[in-house]
């Protein structure tokens, strides 16, 4: 095969991949993009669960008894996360189990409630699974399509590695340094220039961004196991001890008398499967779990981050540092633009070709 043969056959593919999917590309890549700031959007649009009035911090009981006074008698109390940093809400989460006999099917309804420091007074609360932060969550890991979503997903991102390929590919220039491809005008058009300089700057992003996320979709295929959360598909959930016999205050002495540095940040209640408290705390990846039968505390090491929780927190910028989150946030936006503008490109061309057929047909 000749040059000028694999070069169209790499821009036949480039194009196709990005007419096609263009209508899936442009909503994965926008919520990519704001979800990298998912923290500040919330505070944007929910200020009410922020608006603490100080810093100080009550007996974890205190938060509790707030929390259950808004609850529904039947959920269990999952979690109790402290502020991480001063001015911050403390977050209790609850699980509402849609049961069979004793055993959870599915994934529990939640339930979050956010409330003052000081005061335990509740800022707000509401469903998990709800407004517009989850939404975009749902949408940018399944395109909201029940069942085959994510597996979705995970094949545009097959098709993005194959886009940004073949994308450098054409890139290339074909007379001269490689360092002409950097001019702005390369052509004529601004949305063609655009196309090529917002697709080589991003090429190398959007690469690693496509790799993990194809990665997140089909854990199975690149962990080799079933699954990265150490579950088997279909096995029941754990369900949150409705009473348990520790109280939670009696768990953090407890916890804290381990003598592990830093400030309890957050206490994960027993379950059905695994009856013991996890108590975390800041500056530390190292746990403490509290046996609830008999209240005695062990430290648990740190375990080594597997690969999965890697390509996981490379694809949504979670302690990655500012300057990779404003990379990654820009790998959502400009692929948003390359499809737009690889559309008037090709809608274009339809048009001179269209014209060029017309003439050559009047001779």
């Amino acid at each position: 095969m000749t040059k000028i043969a694999v070069r169209k056959a790499w821009f036949q593919l480039h194009k196709w991949i990005g007419l096609i999917l263009a209508i899936l590309i442009i909503p994965l890549s926008v919520t990519g993009a704001a979800l990298v700031w998912d923290d500040a959007l919330d505070h944007m649009l929910n200020p009410v669960r922020y608006a603490t009035t100080g810093a100080g911090e009550l007996a974890p009981a205190r938060y509790i008894t707030a929390a259950r006074d808004i609850l529904a008698p039947e959920e269990r109390i999952v979690s109790l996360a402290l502020p991480d940093e001063d001015g911050g809400p403390v977050v209790v989460t609850a699980a509402k189990p849609t049961t069979t006999g004793q055993r959870l099917q599915g994934p529990p309804a939640r339930t979050t409630v956010w409330l003052d420091p000081p005061t335990a007074r509740v800022l707000d609360y509401g469903a998990g699974g709800t407004g517009l932060i989850r939404t975009m969550h749902m949408i940018h890991g399944s395109l909201l399509i029940p069942g085959v979503g994510r597996q979705i997903v995970g094949w545009i991102g097959v098709a993005m590695l194959l886009s940004t390929i073949s994308g450098l590919w054409l890139w290339w220039p074909t007379v001269g340094r490689w360092a002409r491809g950097l001019r702005w005008k390369r052509h004529r058009n601004t949305d063609t220039n655009l196309h090529h300089l917002f697709g080589f700057w991003i090429a190398l992003p959007l690469f690693v961004l496509s790799l993990t996320g194809a990665w997140i979709s089909f854990p199975k295929f690149f962990g080799g196991g079933p699954n990265t959360m150490g579950m088997r598909p279909g096995a029941p959930r754990p369900v949150p001890l409705a009473a348990p016999k520790l109280s939670v205050d009696a768990v953090v002495v407890a916890a804290e008398a381990a003598k592990v540095p830093g400030a309890v940040s957050k206490i994960e209640w027993p379950t059905d499967r695994k009856p013991e408290w996890k108590i975390s705390f800041n500056g530390t990846q190292t746990n403490v779990a509290v046996a609830e039968a008999t209240g005695a505390a062990k430290v648990e090491p740190a375990r080594p981050e597997d690969t999965a929780r890697l390509m996981r927190r490379i694809h949504d910028g979670t302690r990655m540092g500012l300057l990779w989150q404003i990379v990654i946030f820009l790998g959502g936006i400009l692929p948003a633009i390359l499809a737009v503008t690889g559309i008037i490109m090709w809608w274009r061309a339809r048009g001179w070709k269209a014209q060029l057929k017309a003439r050559m047909a009047a001779r």
